[in-house]
């Protein structure tokens, strides 16, 4: 399984592939995962899961965010051709069309080839690699997408169709985190600082809040701050998923703001395993994880997200609630595991097919 983006920096493709990861090792499969990163020797990342890093590091600005990636494509090529040679079955590369730890696995022709897209959104960098890969990345014998949204993206650079499967959460530990310590109605931020993962917004609707209501919001404060009325906002810098599982459990509402960019809203489904209810943006990839047990406003409007805000710390509603813990159950990384093996075996079925014997 290959992540072409630090295992060290948070994300939710680095999260996706970490997490199925160990839910297969628990099935009883051996693997090895693969990152950007220097490291002397593999390491263990749980039973049966090596975690393998290959080539320095580079943070680069990509679809609103900081992708960080390598670009040692020669490391690259090593380390494909050294696992490729040991017999591996099935090579699950996350984002194929991301630089470059991925690429070299595109020839393979021993093990089956499954790719999975999370993109949503295109941009002239993208758009490139979709035409320099378009070749070998229509020999992946399986194409998954993360959401709709994702799919169209992989649809609209590659012309090729995915199926859309969904992002997994590991549930059990969102409903068995201790709560974190609130002195009363609470709202949560959880996102990198980025523009586009609304924070902003989250900001100036906070002064439309209640002085009672506190903000707790991932990420560094600004450097520059004014006096302001309304909520208080504690801003809590880089946390640990322990950390984030106990915040999610502890507060009052889950705000998503952001405004574009997300193929699939899995810190929605954290948010509903959890038991805590959510307002978001109204985008595609949040539509299709949120499926009506939340509240969604307009992207950007600072007013709709504030009134969203004050009516479900308000009026919080147990039956949505319910509702989104049951949907995001049916999202846990053992359900998706399960769809993933039956990927698998249709990808070996068909690389069998490609080159026999």
């Amino acid at each position: 399984m290959v992540s072409p983006y630090s295992l060290d920096v948070p994300g939710g493709v680095q999260e996706q592939a970490r997490g199925l990861a160990k839910e297969l090792a628990r099935r009883g499969h051996s693997l090895t995962l693969v990152s950007p990163g220097s490291a002397s020797a593999p390491r263990k990342l749980g039973d049966d899961v090596v975690d393998l890093r290959v080539g320095r590091v580079h943070a680069v600005p990509a679809n609103g965010s900081a992708a960080t990636l390598t670009f040692s494509l020669g490391a690259a090529r090593v380390t494909a051709r050294s696992l490729i040679a040991s017999g591996i079955e099935v090579v699950h590369l996350h984002e194929p069309l991301v630089p470059v730890l991925g690429w070299p696995f595109l020839r393979s022709r021993s093990a089956a080839v499954v790719g999975t897209f999370h993109r949503s959104g295109v941009d002239p960098l993208y758009r490139f690699a979709g035409v320099a890969l378009r070749g070998r990345v229509r020999g992946i014998d399986a194409t998954t997408a993360v959401s709709a949204a994702a799919a169209a993206t992989a649809h609209e650079v590659l012309g090729i169709d995915s199926e859309v499967l969904f992002n997994g959460i590991d549930v059990a530990s969102y409903e068995e985190a201790e709560p974190w310590p609130t002195s009363g109605p609470t709202v949560l931020f959880l996102g990198r600082d980025e523009q586009r993962k609304g924070r902003d917004v989250l900001v100036r609707a906070a002064g439309l809040l209640d002085d009672e209501v506190t903000v707790w919001a991932t990420g560094e404060a600004p450097s520059r701050s004014t006096p302001r009325r309304g909520a208080r906002i504690e801003y809590l810098g880089v946390i640990s998923d322990e950390e984030k599982r106990r915040r999610l459990r502890g507060a009052s509402v889950l705000c998503a703001p952001s405004l574009g960019g997300e193929s699939f809203g899995i810190v929605l489904l954290e948010a509903m395993a959890a038991g805590v209810s959510v307002v978001c943006s109204d985008i595609d990839g949040y539509r299709q994880a949120l499926d009506g047990c939340g509240a969604m406003v307009p992207p950007g409007d600072p007013e709709s997200l504030a009134a969203a805000l004050r009516l479900s710390l308000a009026s919080p509603r147990s039956d949505e609630v319910e509702r989104g813990r049951q949907r995001a159950s049916s999202w846990s990384l053992s359900v998706l595991a399960d769809r993933y093996e039956a990927v698998y075996d249709h990808a070996l079925s068909v690389g069998r097919h490609r080159y026999p014997g």
